[in-house]
């Protein structure tokens, strides 16, 4: 198959999961990286090859397009098949990973605002406390929020303050490092790789906090970790000393997940090992 129709092929996907969606247009740049495999696929730029950069983990998994490590396109997949498109969507994104061509991209597609606590790490558009959000009630209609509320001291005041300005019916779509089934300061001090200071690490019960604070809210995860959990198999033989595996799958409660990926999707695009890609989807009350 040709490099044009493979990349056709690619985009014909992408179209019959969100028809019309122009969040999932291909970047042209990627068009030009990529090869005619398929076997890896990246659903933020488009690009496709036969394998991502590095290791399959949350924070690696690259592309060579647009530098997404495996986190950024899960919370990019949930959006796009959680929410159908707008093109006057009022999208905040908090810390994001991704840079000025990134940004860019997508303030064409929407309404699109990148915000950061002291740019310390992450470079953005404005400074913003989640804390305290400078901005007026139901302000927004989409938060895209990734590996940020572990950082942050008050997690009431953070959600409260999320679904204040999120417009009625709007969403919220949180990652954070799941590394334990409940959640607890962490024992010691803490910093990631970024040199933040940890507050938390949480656990499964994020999504009652989220409902708490007027959030309905679904915990998303992948088809092998569904199957899995339900199988009892917890432990993968993971041995990796940034996560417990078995006391995070132990407190797993399957019949209260929503499944957003299949096993061929999750491989596609990277989202291996199961147990890392997790993200809670709130809804404002319309």
């Amino acid at each position: 198959m040709s490099l044009r129709a493979t990349a056709h092929t690619v985009r014909t996907r992408l179209d019959r999961l969100r028809p019309g969606d122009a969040r999932l247009r291909p970047w042209s740049s990627a068009q030009a990286l990529s090869t005619d495999s398929q076997d890896a696929c990246c659903n933020i730029c488009g690009w496709h090859g036969a394998q991502f950069g590095g290791g399959y983990h949350s924070e690696s998994a690259v592309c060579p397009s647009c530098n997404s490590i495996a986190r950024d396109r899960y919370l990019y997949w949930c959006w796009t098949h959680r929410t159908g498109y707008d093109r006057n969507a009022r999208v905040l994104e908090t810390s994001p990973r991704l840079g000025e061509g990134y940004r860019s991209w997508l303030g064409e597609r929407v309404h699109y605002l990148a915000s950061d606590y002291d740019e310390s790490a992450h470079k953005a558009t404005v400074k913003l406390d989640i804390q305290n959000i400078d901005m007026p009630d139901g302000s927004l209609d989409v938060i895209l929020t990734p590996h940020v509320l572990e950082h942050v001291p008050d997690t009431e005041k953070s959600l409260a303050e999320i679904a204040r300005v999120l417009s009625p019916g709007g969403s919220v779509f949180i990652e954070i490092p799941l590394q334990q089934g409940v959640t607890s300061p962490p024992p010691g001090v803490e910093y990631h790789g970024d040199n933040t200071l940890v507050y938390w690490r949480f656990g499964w019960d994020l999504a009652a906090k989220m409902e708490a604070a007027g959030l309905r809210t679904a915990t998303l995860v992948t088809a092998d970790l569904d199957r899995r959990v339900r199988a009892g198999d917890i432990d993968s033989n993971y041995g990796g000393e940034d996560c417990d595996e078995v006391d995070v799958l132990s407190h797993a409660e399957p019949d209260t997940w929503t499944v957003v990926s299949d096993s061929a999707e999750s491989r596609r695009y990277g989202f291996l090992p199961d147990f890392m890609f997790v993200c809670w989807h709130g809804v404002k009350a319309a």
